[in-house]
């Protein structure tokens, strides 16, 4: 009885494909730009319906399963009347079109950007990169997470596993609601829109449900955005109007008391089509695998876009995110003995703790002006307000005679910060004989003032049983604030001003590429510590990428850095700023006409600067006693070698893949104790591999159904906040997710399970006389249900 079931059901899910396939058809086509090019990128949409496509590295696209009927399909370009073309889809037939767009293939880039949201893969940069040729001819290690990744992986904001997605990139431990990543064995910038808003501490995490894609940028990139690492940064590329009318809204429910909604509107503000618009707004309330801890947010974002002309176009954004949390730092655990001796629902922190409160407002204002069709130029400017009222956790140590009895502290942490930022530059395209030139000039500039209070803490409560925790009994100190916190924090400042230039020559009709740029950055920094410091320094760059064929190149890489080193030496002076080389090599390729993609690179890295602990030279406290910390030194080098590989796009039909691998060896080769010379560079891991594969079934009766698996491999992983080596070493880790959703026309379900295996995964280091962690949560569940209209 069971086989007869079994085989009836076989064969009506074959009578239901069979039936499908006889009653809908196909439309097939392709699109070129103004210069004949193909329009790699585009979206297609057949009007009034959820059906969408991609054109691939040729142009062509395919909109499969359509029901017979008359249709419109659509391209729809910001600054740019539609394009659209009526067409008749027959049952079991493919109805063939095609499609010239105005614009070159130069000017279609942001357009693209803006919107294409369709695939794991894309081959082009936003324009906040200022970058002209593809990802494919940069001679540069870029990856894009793109917003159908980030929404296929319910990612909700940057602490939450975008670095999967990314070869070698792992986000180690950090205070609450700031991402720490780290890339090519140091921490990377956190960029915005092309603007660098690192701050001390910061900046406060992006919600994702304002951004657009998120650009890793392997490597150093001074030369055309900001002064970074020489690992490379993070680009958050926040979404901006498309100029099509749309809209969609998000509910999601999860473990942990989990609420969450969004709504995200794109449209015309005028009959003219030339003010346009964007609004994303989420709400959100969370709990915690802890005791007492939540996460409430809230986010807005409007942005405005007004197309002056055919040539000019300005942009306003305004961005206003709010946090708040039981109290900064109540992820973090301690204990004597060793990682993970307490349960991962372990907390320090009291239900009686004021709440600790973050409001970060930016304004991001955009100038475009196409000056002919080879010219355009850019300026930007953000100024950025964050205030934060609160306390954080941590612990003056442990009883010296019982393991199990921490004393705890609570610390007043009142922030008032603002950044302002600028940038101008310039885009053009020459051609001398058989020469093209693609060339960048510009001008960044940056200021950041901050202040901190911490200066006011107390215990919380008396000894306290880590193992027999009691909660309830203790009072939280209370704290001064009778006074602004410019007059009782400490003062964190950093400016810089840069001037670059980049000529990428192009030869044998730009198959060989050769690019020389230069930059010529001025560092200022200071604080209430160590005064004023002043350093500049000229960078060069060199890169060579060569097409061996159309979907093939290869790259050389040779860049400089000069960041700045925070703090200063016994004698109160500070530190000179950290220099860094690079050397990279590298191998890209597009398959099946670039549904997929390849990338490896093996790349070297040298700091020096890097500050050592200075034996010689200890703290001591407003008594005359030892504190057992040390002051710092610039004596140290570090030196980074690897290997990176990235795969991602549509491997076959149905079949979407995220698989990367990276290779990290990055150990210490100067330091003021010989004995560290050889270690592990704090908060790198040696080896990382990561996968996310998502199937989609496309035809038939289960048309629009997906299940998604991945997980994430970290092997010798060293803490961010290590002394000597190797005995401090974190464990390996290993976390697997999966998903299910269901797509039907404008309605989408997608439930995604983290942490199947419902391990004990958990990042930290050792401090002092004992250890400290910050421990994920056991097998947990989110449900999002989305609709398009």
């Amino acid at each position: 009885m069971k086989k007869t079931a079994m085989l009836l059901m076989l064969l009506g899910m074959i009578s239901a494909n069979l039936f499908a396939q006889q009653s809908t058809g196909s439309i097939s086509g392709k699109i070129i730009t103004a210069d004949k090019q193909p329009a790699e990128g585009v979206t297609i949409l057949l009007k009034n319906t959820a059906k969408n496509a991609t054109a691939d590295n040729r142009g062509a696209f395919q909109l499969k399963n359509i029901e017979a009927g008359k249709y419109t399909v659509l391209v729809s370009l910001v600054g740019y009347k539609d394009l659209e073309q009526e067409v008749t889809v027959t049952p079991g037939k493919t109805t063939d079109i095609s499609f010239e767009l105005v614009q070159t293939n130069k000017e279609l880039n942001e357009v693209v950007v803006v919107a294409n949201k369709n695939s794991f893969k894309t081959n082009r940069v936003s324009s906040s990169m200022r970058l002209q040729s593809s990802i494919l001819e940069i001679p540069q290690n870029i990856q894009v997470v793109t917003a159908k990744l980030i929404n296929d992986q319910q990612i909700f904001d940057m602490l939450e596993g975008v670095t999967r997605n990314v070869s070698g990139a792992t986000r180690i431990e950090h205070w609450d609601n700031y991402a720490r990543i780290t890339m090519r064995g140091s921490n990377v910038g956190a960029f915005r829109n092309g603007m660098n808003v690192s701050t001390t501490w910061g900046p406060l995490t992006e919600d994702m449900s304002m951004v657009e894609r998120i650009e890793f940028v392997k490597g150093p990139a001074g030369f055309m955005l900001a002064n970074g690492d020489p690992s490379g940064f993070y680009n958050v590329v926040t979404k901006k109007p498309s100029g099509r009318t749309k809209g969609e809204i998000g509910l999601s429910i999860g473990s942990f008391d989990m609420y969450r909604a969004t709504i995200d509107l794109d449209g015309k503000l005028s009959k003219d089509g030339k003010l346009l618009y964007r609004l994303n707004v989420m709400g959100q309330e969370k709990g915690s695998h802890r005791q007492f801890d939540f996460n409430n947010r809230y986010s807005i974002v409007p942005v405005l876009k007004y197309l002056v002309d055919d040539k000019t176009a300005i942009t306003l954004e305004y961005t206003q995110q709010y946090s708040e949390v039981n109290v900064i730092g109540s992820n973090y655990v301690f204990a004597k003995t060793g990682y993970a001796t307490v349960p991962k629902s372990f907390t320090n922190t009291e239900n009686n703790i004021p709440k600790t409160k973050m409001n970060d407002r930016s304004i991001l204002a955009i100038f475009d002006h196409k000056i002919n069709n080879d010219w355009k130029f850019t300026a930007q400017m953000a100024y950025f307000n964050y205030q934060q009222e609160g306390s954080s956790m941590w612990v003056a140590g442990f009883d010296p005679t019982n393991d199990s009895i921490v004393q705890r502290t609570n610390g007043i942490w009142d922030i008032l910060g603002t950044s302002k930022m600028g940038q101008m530059f310039l885009n053009g395209e020459v051609r001398t004989g058989a020469v093209t030139q693609k060339i960048l000039g510009g001008l960044d500039i940056s200021n950041k003032d901050y202040y901190h209070d911490f200066s006011q803490s107390g215990n919380l409560g008396g000894p306290f049983n880590i193992y027999a925790p009691v909660y309830g009994l203790a009072t939280p100190p209370t704290f001064d604030r009778t006074k602004n916190v410019r007059d009782r924090g400490v003062r964190y400042y950093n400016a810089y001003s840069g001037f670059y230039a980049q000529d990428e020559l192009g030869f044998l009709e730009n198959k060989l590429r050769l690019t020389l740029a230069g930059r010529y950055t001025t560092l200022k920094a200071g604080d209430a510590y160590n005064g004023d410091s002043k350093n500049s320094k000229f960078t060069p760059r060199v890169g060579l990428s060569y097409s061996i064929d159309q979907n093939t190149s290869a790259y050389f890489l040779r860049d400089e850095s000069f960041v700045e080193n925070y703090g200063s030496d016994w004698q109160k002076k500070a530190f000179d700023p950290i220099n860094g080389t690079n050397m990279e090599v590298g191998f890209k390729r597009d398959w099946l006409n670039g549904k997929w993609n390849s990338a490896v690179s093996a790349y070297q890295i040298t700091r020096n600067n890097v500050l050592t602990i200075d034996p010689e030279h200890p703290v001591y406290d407003n008594n005359g006693d030892p504190t057992g910390q040390f002051y710092y030194r610039q004596t140290g080098q570090q030196k980074t070698k690897g290997v990176e590989v990235d795969i991602r796009g549509q491997i076959v039909r149905g079949l979407d893949v995220i698989i990367n691998y990276a290779f990290t060896e990055a150990k210490t080769t100067k330091d003021s104790d010989p004995k560290n010379v050889g270690n592990q560079v704090p908060g790198s891991s040696k080896h990382v591999q990561n996968a996310w594969l998502n199937y989609r079934i496309d035809e038939g009766a289960l048309t629009g159904f997906g299940i998604s698996v991945g997980y994430q491999y970290q092997v010798k992983r060293s803490p961010w906040y290590v002394f000597d080596g190797s005995q401090y070493s974190l464990p390996d880790y290993f976390r697997m997710d999966g998903s299910l959703s269901y797509q039907k026309e404008k309605i989408g379900f997608n439930l995604v399970v983290n942490n199947l295996l419902n391990k004990y995964l958990y990042s930290g280091g050792p401090y002092a006389d004992h250890y400290y962690w910050q421990a994920e949560p056991g097998t947990n569940a989110r449900f999002s249900v989305s609709y398009k209209f």
